[in-house]
């Protein structure tokens, strides 16, 4: 046994060698940024499979934990491929959300994927899946070519099957994932250089490190700002020139996030002269110049040559599986503990307030593209408690191919914006809502609309708040037209004049929703300038035009307003369409409810009677209010019958709701007519309907009420099956329930026998019938809804009496006034009403 459990171990230590190569090597061979192979769980045959991951590369595995397993008959395309057996290639954001909305809004960042079936005779073993910046991303243009990768997948199926002895059932994964650190892309080397800029001269003294981050001879550099900010960042030489004359006049500003000319990441941070120490780099070997700074490669390791100490933001760095390689004294000085307890520890164990949500969501954003993520933290215990007084924090995340480097700047030294914060930059007074975060809160609200309007109003509250959209419309696609669904905020009329626009159309709103892709118009001068002639509704702001489709079919458009220019980040663009996608299927659902509504209201409207069965000597009086929320229509009913020399009234609701309820209604109805037709008592009725329920087998029952009156004399047989009993309202005006015996409900057991009550209804008294749905509250007991009821009927008697030619249907009006205007009516309601009239 000790040798079996032995080579248990080593099995397994073989296996996970070979799963970790496979995701390095895919790793290599697509230019990933991570990989990670699913493997089956051990698990019954016969039990839906479900896959678990196995290996990651690139990733700590705390910030995957929501895909360590997944059910594969879920939505997603590592799904796809095991299921199907087929490679799915997601070649950028927009193709994901198009074809898997609920993968995309789990990971709303940027890039592209692969997810390859690893072969293992009749079915996969699991799945390899690689994630890469998307075509463009970075500077890469090279498209995405999984054809290595896909090899790589077949190998590994290979070697699998060959380390199981060619049993595929014995390639299972129960545990946690192996993570592991990805191959370096380049061997660490200082990459930091530092400079100090005198405002009067516009000098700039730098140091030979810098020369080299900028790729430059000492003779090449002309030593004034403009050549510097030439040199770092050409495209953005105003916002470093910008930078430097706000330090100088003493506005502490975040570090800024530049790009050179070859588009590689390079970080600019600055200081006044003796905030946090002088570089001592002048020009006289003497005293610093009036503003000093730092320009760094965020994808190199080394910033423990001293220099980076200098700094008075806290700096440190971050490897793919989250643990700290380097922290600067302003850093462990602002996590209050000694730097070494912060080197070689993960972040999660470091520090614990820099982590859950939503600050994993902006790590993984860091990890999975290009661009840097802002955000603010606030460290537990506050000011009071917090080592060093620091109780907020900016923090920037810079990614690299090796690396993250993160700063940590005290919230008290950032400047407030004037004006709109641009996308992506921190702003002062609190940590804002991540975008990325949102489609998890979006898809969590949309569970619970159900129509369009309710659809569009949820965006409305959760969606444009977090991107400052101050103006909604929805259009959706009918008969190859566009319609207007909702719209909020934009001028009177403005929407409407776009409502029934043809496919054929040149304008955004049909353009994006015929390509597939997203339109971001950063102001309204571009939008004009891209569609001449195109009715504006206002001079400034941007727009963003979001195609609606769900799993491929074109739904419609959905169009966002902003009252001021701004920039979507990539970050936000791929936020956006991820939610639009979400949206997509929400409206698709609530199409479907739509028709379905509809069809089950025309349906239910066609079943109930048209007028009640007339008698010189009863006054009837019926009403039916659906419901507002789930599915509307339900299954009540209500009848009047000719029975004999009387008449026979019945009140009924079918379990559940929808078109198979109002169908069971109303051969329950019919069946109920056809019984009281032949003037049977009220007790061989229910029974009658009760054998017909059970031999048509639609999976539901009903409750009943069913009585039979005789005008003449006021007698009267009742007998009811699961339903809420009567109520009398006698001359003298008060009401009671009636004691009437019941059986079962309708549908359950072919024996139920249903007991019959006699009474004698005196003239001028009301006999109320009424389905739960009248009595029913949230939270409350019936008995206390029917207590209501009775002394709602009390009222209207009472009322009638008083004022002559209040009819019964006015006191049935009275009844479900309180219903009928309700915000929410969760069950459909129906009430009839009987009063026995004097002769003469």
């Amino acid at each position: 046994m000790a040798g079996s459990g032995e080579r248990a171990v080593r099995t397994r230590a073989r296996l996970a060698a070979l799963l970790a190569d496979a995701a390095t090597a895919a790793l290599r061979a697509a230019g990933g940024r991570v990989a990670g192979v699913y493997l089956r769980s051990a698990g019954p045959a016969d039990a839906p499979a479900v896959l678990r991951l196995a290996v990651l590369a690139g990733l700590p595995g705390p910030l995957f934990r929501p895909w360590w397993r997944v059910h594969a008959d879920r939505p997603f395309p590592v799904c796809d491929a095991y299921r199907l057996g087929t490679a799915v290639v997601l070649r950028d954001a927009a193709e994901a959300v198009r074809r898997y909305p609920q993968f995309a809004a789990g990971l709303p960042f940027p890039f592209a994927s692969a997810h390859l079936p690893v072969p293992g005779g009749g079915r996969p073993l699991g799945v390899l899946t690689v994630l890469r910046p998307s075509t463009g991303d970075d500077g890469d243009d090279e498209p995405f070519d999984p054809e290595l990768p896909t090899r790589l997948a077949e190998g590994l199926g290979t070697e699998l099957l060959a380390l199981a002895d060619g049993d595929p059932d014995a390639i299972v994964w129960d545990g946690e994932p192996q993570c592991v650190r990805p191959p370096a892309t380049r061997p660490p080397q200082a990459a930091m250089g530092r400079f100090t800029w005198d405002p009067d001269t516009h000098a700039v003294h730098a140091d030979e490190r810098l020369h080299a981050l900028l790729g430059l001879a000492a003779g090449d550099f002309a030593g004034t700002d403009t050549a510097l900010a030439e040199a770092l960042a050409p495209a953005e030489t105003h916002r470093v020139l910008a930078a430097l004359r706000d330090t100088a006049a003493g506005k502490p500003l975040a570090p800024l996030s530049l790009r050179t000319a070859g588009g590689a990441p390079r970080l600019l941070d600055l200081w006044p002269a003796g905030d946090g120490g002088a570089l001592g780099i002048g020009a006289d070997g003497g005293t610093a110049a009036r503003v000093g700074g730092v320009v760094f490669d965020p994808g190199r390791a080394a910033l423990a040559d001293g220099a980076a100490d200098q700094l008075p933001q806290g700096v440190f760095t971050l490897d793919r599986l989250g643990v700290i390689g380097y922290a600067n004294a302003a850093a462990a000085r602002f996590a209050g503990r000694p730097r070494e307890s912060l080197v070689g520890r993960t972040l999660w164990d470091a520090l614990p307030w820099l982590t859950g949500p939503p600050y994993d969501d902006h790590l993984r954003g860091a990890l999975l593209s290009p661009e840097p993520v802002h955000f603010h933290v606030r460290r537990p215990g506050g000011a009071d408690g917090a080592p060093g007084g620091y109780d907020g924090f900016a923090v920037s995340v810079y990614p690299g191919d090796d690396l993250l480097t993160c700063t940590l700047v005290p919230a008290s030294r950032i400047a407030a914006p004037e004006g709109p914060s641009p996308p992506g930059q921190p702003v002062a007074g609190g940590p804002p809502v991540a975008a990325a975060y949102r489609p998890i809160a979006l898809a969590i609200a949309l569970t619970d609309a159900v129509t369009a309007q309710q659809v569009s109003a949820v965006v409305m509250r959760e969606l444009l708040p977090v991107f400052g959209g101050r103006r909604l419309a929805i259009y959706l696609l009918q008969e190859r037209r566009l319609h207007l669904a909702w719209e909020s905020g934009f001028p009177p009329g403005f929407p409407e004049r776009f409502d029934g626009v043809a496919l054929d159309a040149r304008i955004p709103a049909v353009e994006t929703l015929a390509t597939g892709r997203p339109l971001f118009f950063e102001s309204m001068r571009q939008l004009a300038a891209t569609y001449p002639g195109l009715p504006m509704d206002a001079a400034e702001g941007a727009r963003a035009f979001l195609p609606l489709i769900a799993s491929g079919r074109p739904v419609g458009s959905c169009v966002l307003g902003f009252d001021g220019p701004r920039r979507f980040s990539a970050q936000e663009r791929t936020a956006l369409t991820a939610l639009a996608g979400l949206i997509a299927h929400a409206m698709e659902r609530a199409r479907r409810y739509d028709s379905e509504a509809a069809l089950a209201r025309g349906l239910q409207q066609a079943l109930l009677p048209g007028r009640l069965s007339a008698h010189p000597g009863v006054e009837t009086a019926g009403r039916y209010l659906p419901g507002t929320r789930g599915l509307e229509v339900g299954g009540d009913w209500y009848d009047v019958v000719e029975s004999g020399d009387g008449l026979a009234l019945v009140i009924g609701d079918v379990q559940g709701h929808g078109v198979q309820a109002a169908a069971t209604m109303g051969q329950l109805r019919s069946a109920v007519r056809a019984f009281a037709l032949g003037d049977r008592p009220p007790d061989e009725v229910l029974s009658g309907t009760n054998h017909l329920l059970i031999g048509l087998d639609p999976g539901q029952f009903a409750s009943c009420c069913c009585l039979r009156l005789d005008p003449a004399t006021g007698r009267t047989l009742i007998a009811r099956a699961g339903h809420p009993p009567p109520l009398l309202l006698s001359p003298g005006g008060r009401t009671r329930p009636l004691d009437v015996p019941g059986g079962v409900v309708l549908g359950v057991d072919p024996g139920a026998r249903y007991p019959v009550t006699e009474l004698v209804l005196e003239p001028d008294a009301i006999l109320a019938l009424y389905t739960d749905g009248l009595v029913e509250r949230a939270g409350a007991d019936i008995d206390d809804g029917i207590a209501e009821l009775r002394a709602a009927l009390d009222r209207a008697g009472a009322a009638a009496r008083r004022r002559d030619g209040l009819t019964l249907s006015g006191v049935a009006d009275r009844l479900t006034a309180a219903a009928r205007h309700a915000d929410a009516r969760p069950d459909d309601v129906a009430l009839l009403l009987a009063r026995r009239l004097r002769r003469g």
